[in-house]
């Protein structure tokens, strides 16, 4: 299912990962890849605009037969204007901090994403990636947390592991991001405004949809695609960091560069996902680097691949990936990183 990338040179061959320090991993990549192009950040912006606008158009004036379809595509691309937010959070699109925000918090609205909640949440996960304290992504459970959760919680944790993975970011959207308890008080403000951003644009949204469209209208060009949306979200974030290889660590044996060289997967997907996407699936410079734009990440897996290939994980998207995670990567396990749920005892 996984490949290890093979190296153009031996430096990776007699180096593992406690040898290492993040920061020599960082300095190995090509500086011209950390370097912001405008011209290619407003193109992607231009590319998603027409996407999501081709998507609804299509939406439009396709028969009830075809809705799934263009249902399908128009939530991909609009998942392209959370990967341009997803930069804008890292300080990645811009070097002017107003811009990151503005272009952020416009390119999350439609998501009904707030673009500060987002941003502060997944900063956690970028600094501690694959730490089973810590991490907020995807962190499966212990056998404890497990056999100690009430019937309800088990059934959405089996749910979210299993075949209704593609939900598990609806569920993560509706808990983490709009609850001011789970930021730190001197961020409150600026959380504060997203939501406000959030609310305010629903309610000029929704109702003018409803008036415009009717119910029909709100489920036709605003619930399928955002499931669409969610289902790349989910997929997305679920194969970066869950395959039988990666290993999930407590604090007291977490390695960062393995958490972010190795613990973070590459996976191909097909061209037309990855061009609407924006290339958020090489998403191994990014764990290195958050500083590296989207546009120039497959360069710069390039250099990692041919600097640390023996240290790294790839495979590529297919149904048989997807039934490996989501019926076996289920509990977690100190020595062979999951358990499934058939496996556990009764």
């Amino acid at each position: 299912m996984t490949a290890t990338a093979e190296p153009s040179v031996s430096q990776a061959d007699v180096i593992s990962y406690q040898d290492l320090t993040l920061k020599q991993v960082v300095q190995s990549i090509p500086k011209i890849y950390f370097q912001k192009d405008p011209r290619k950040a407003w193109a992607s912006v231009a590319l998603t605009v027409a996407a999501v606008i081709a998507g609804y158009t299509a939406i439009y004036f396709s028969p009830w037969f075809l809705l799934p379809i263009t249902w399908f595509l128009t939530g991909t691309a609009l998942t392209g204007f959370f990967v341009i937010g997803h930069d804008c959070g890292h300080r990645s699109f811009s070097n002017r901090r107003w811009v990151n925000n503005l272009v952020g918090h416009l390119t999350m609205l439609p998501l009904i994403y707030p673009f500060h909640s987002w941003r502060l949440l997944h900063d956690i996960h970028h600094r501690n990636t694959n730490n089973l304290d810590i991490d907020n992504a995807w962190t499966p459970w212990t056998e404890q947390e497990y056999t100690e959760a009430s019937g309800f919680m088990k059934v959405v944790y089996q749910g979210m592991r299993g075949w209704l993975w593609w939900l598990a970011s609806v569920a993560h959207w509706a808990v983490l991001h709009f609850n001011l308890n789970n930021f730190d008080p001197r961020d409150r403000a600026k959380v504060s405004r997203s939501i406000a951003a959030v609310v305010i644009f629903s309610a000029l949204f929704f109702p003018t949809l409803w008036a415009v469209a009717g119910p029909w209208g709100i489920v036709k060009y605003w619930l399928m695609p955002w499931l669409g949306y969610h289902f790349w979200m989910s997929t997305f974030t679920l194969v970066h960091h869950t395959i039988p290889e990666i290993q999930f660590r407590p604090a007291a044996t977490w390695n960062e560069v393995e958490a972010q060289l190795g613990g973070t997967l590459h996976c191909d997907y097909p061209k037309w996902v990855e061009v609407l996407c924006h290339d958020i699936n090489v998403h191994v410079p990014h764990h290195v680097s958050v500083g590296i734009p989207s546009y120039n990440l497959r360069p710069a897996y390039a250099s990692l691949k041919e600097q640390w290939g023996p240290l790294m994980k790839e495979t590529r998207f297919s149904w048989d990936l997807m039934k490996t995670i989501a019926g076996r990567c289920h509990i977690y396990h100190p020595e062979r990183a999951y358990t499934s749920f058939r496996q556990l005892k009764p």
